[in-house]
């Protein structure tokens, strides 16, 4: 199954290359090195600095947008799709990731993630270091630039809060709760804090020179790779894929979804750290892109079965937001509507091969559209932010040399999840005796079977 699964992160991982080929002019673009692509979370350097209030006030703004995109947004994106016995789950699962990533954070995910490698030469573009276990250096004055650490270290927090909470997506209806945040917690720990570190701690993609300006590869490739994984060791819903019934209150999934295109404002532009022209950029792209995305996938859908659906443009808004994601800092509303409209039509048609060709039940499509989309964007950012007659910056490695790169990153951070997940799976399996909830629980539904609570009480 899992070969199964990275044919086709393979066969749409191609198809921008495919695209940029046969686009790619004879000469080089213009380069500016005043802006810097390579990373949108620079290595933590402790050093005197200045605060600036201005961009102070966006970080703690956008630090606010991002955890309103898991509580309440994520949330009830998933818990409108799913059926009414297990909607509270899905709300519950949410939180508690919310919470239990929090206190990782605080104790050793950090310092692992964004801090100058500390384990030893050979370690040091791997991982980070630990001298930041527990915030221990950290005080009220120490800075990050120009606004404080606090904030940037809440701001990244809030990266590992719904990176976790993505994968929820895979598993809904039919997975044990213990399960959920042991895998959750060893997951960002094992999975997301190595490649954060690799990409935007200064690790070795960092060295090599991949763009992923706000999570195209640390956030996107990396939940949708698990969430493949695991939703092929887990198994199928009961009635998968004939008589599964359809979500059971799409008006909370277009809520949810709403909230979390509102909430990637702080996603995106507040990964240019600062309140300039950069965050002005990635904020009109992000937008751009989602809404290119939504009607690009609703004209998909309304030709294939006839009617436009309201689950299905929202959908395509997610698509477009998370293929932009890794872009949003190099190319310009040209790019933007070129990154919406291949993640509307690309994505759509992933949702399917996940579910039809390869027959996982991947239940709310988070490898179709986040790690898809994820690394779309990833690889179009090569051709898109190079060439500057689209609105790109100009990146300095031709678009050919830096798609390698970009590819590289993809592959590695694949390869990380999809093997870690597995190993992780089978360590929580032997803890809780399994993952998955019995069949009468999962009849019953996992609100009362798992919570004894329901999620609606009519009377």
């Amino acid at each position: 199954m899992i070969s199964k699964y990275l044919l086709l992160l393979t066969c749409i991982g191609l198809s921008p290359l495919v695209f940029a080929q046969s686009a790619a002019p004879t000469t080089g673009g213009s380069a500016d090195a005043s802006i810097q692509i390579a990373q949108s979370a620079p290595e933590i350097e402790e050093e005197e600095g200045s605060l600036d209030s201005g961009n102070t006030a966006w970080m703690l703004t956008a630090t606010a947008l991002v955890l309103f995109m898991t509580l309440p947004g994520l949330a009830l994106f998933y818990a409108g799709l799913v059926q009414s016995k297990n909607v509270l789950s899905v709300l519950m699962h949410c939180f508690a990731i919310a919470c239990l990533a929090s206190i990782i954070w605080f104790a050793v995910g950090y310092s692992l993630a964004l801090t100058p490698g500390g384990l030893g030469d050979d370690a040091r573009g791997w991982i980070g270091g630990t001298k930041h276990f527990f915030l221990q250096p950290l005080s009220a004055d120490s800075l990050n630039g120009d606004h404080p650490e606090t904030v940037w270290i809440m701001f990244q927090m809030t990266f590992a809060i719904i990176t976790p909470a993505l994968i929820v997506g895979a598993f809904v209806e039919r997975i044990k709760f213990s399960a959920v945040l042991l895998f959750s917690g060893l997951w960002l720990v094992v999975v997301y804090c190595p490649v954060c570190y690799w990409v935007w701690g200064g690790g070795w993609l960092a060295d090599r020179g991949v763009i992923d300006f706000a999570g195209g590869i640390v956030v996107h490739a990396t939940a949708g790779a698990s969430a493949l994984t695991l939703a092929a060791m887990l198994g199928r819903r009961h009635g998968f894929p004939k008589t599964l019934k359809p979500p059971h209150n799409p008006g909370m999934v277009m809520t949810g979804a709403a909230m979390l295109w509102v909430g990637w404002f702080g996603f995106n532009a507040g990964s240019a750290a600062a309140a300039d022209t950069s965050a002005g950029m990635a904020m009109l792209v992000t937008h751009l892109s989602a809404a290119t995305a939504s009607l690009v996938w609703m004209l998909v859908e309304w030709r294939k079965t006839g009617k436009p659906g309201l689950v299905g443009i929202v959908t395509g808004t997610i698509a477009g937001l998370a293929t932009i994601t890794p872009a949003s800092g190099s190319v310009g509303p040209l790019g933007a509507i070129i990154i919406g409209a291949s993640a509307g039509i690309i994505c759509y048609y992933a949702c399917g091969f996940v579910k039809e060709k390869l027959g996982i039940d991947d239940s709310l499509d988070v490898a179709a559209v986040h790690g898809v989309g994820g690394i779309l964007g990833t690889l179009l950012v090569a051709y898109l932010g190079w060439k500057t007659e689209l609105g790109g910056v100009g990146l300095e490695v031709h678009w050919s040399d830096q798609l390698i790169v970009q590819a590289q990153g993809c592959l590695a951070a694949i390869a990380l999840s999809v093997v870690a997940t597995y190993i992780i799976v089978k360590v929580v399996s032997a803890l809780t005796s399994g993952i998955r909830v019995s069949d009468d629980e999962e009849t019953k539904g996992l609100d009362q079977a798992a919570h004894g609570e329901n999620g609606y009480t009519l009377s």
